[in-house]
């Protein structure tokens, strides 16, 4: 009987030392309004910078110069990229697609 009461004395400690609420966490002025202000919100959070990198590579996906597209369709191409290691790009497009172009 002894030992129940000692350890529901040592439980009761334990809940009081983990429950307890120190001081300086009620001097926080989040305990009594958790919630931000509209304007406020965005002071601590950043935008995510791969968000902007990746819309923005996007952005140049779309506005390549046509010696950019010439080049990747000439890349794909083997017997195209192959000619290009020895004359350039502009020469090898202009040999395997220069007279595909019509009017």
């Amino acid at each position: 009987m002894r030992t129940l009461i000692i350890l529901a004395l040592l439980a009761a400690l334990v809940i009081a030392a983990t429950c307890y609420e120190s001081h300086e966490s009620m001097e926080s002025h989040e305990y009594l309004n958790p919630f931000l202000n509209r304007r406020r919100a965005n002071d601590f959070i950043q935008a995510d910078t791969r968000l902007r990198a990746i819309t923005q590579e996007r952005i140049r996906e779309r506005s390549k110069a046509p010696q950019e597209h010439q080049r990747e369709l000439c890349e794909d191409y083997y017997p195209c990229e192959m000619y290009a290691f020895h004359h350039g790009y502009a020469a090898a497009y202009k040999h395997y697609f220069g007279r595909r172009r019509t009017k």
